[in-house]
């Protein structure tokens, strides 16, 4: 068993339910929008954490023209075990172009 597949079971035992983990990460990207009124672009990180997870998403901050100066941030967002937001942070602001870690 991989250990995707840990995670997955890890996340269905804390909530007690048969839905995937593609469906609780989208269902919390989903939250994450409301709650901000960001539009996430994607997710880049969902890794279990001492009180529950912890997601990382890159959300578009500031659309500009042309859309490669548009600016984009990194959030690190904390859900209990339930899979529910407890908070977040921006962890860096940087613009479309700007590459990390490549």
């Amino acid at each position: 068993m991989g250990q995707e597949d840990v995670r997955e079971k890890g996340f269905r035992k804390r909530r007690g339910s048969s839905k995937s983990l593609a469906e609780r990460v989208n269902a919390t990207r989903d939250r994450f929008e409301e709650l901000t009124g960001l539009q996430v672009e994607s997710v880049s990180g969902f890794e279990p954490s001492e009180d529950g997870w912890n997601m990382t998403v890159e959300t578009l901050e500031l659309r500009r023209v042309p859309d490669t100066m548009s600016l984009l941030a990194t959030y690190s967002v904390d859900l209990d075990s339930e899979g529910e937001i407890q908070g977040y942070h921006r962890a860096k602001r940087y613009t479309r172009t700007r590459s990390y870690g490549v």
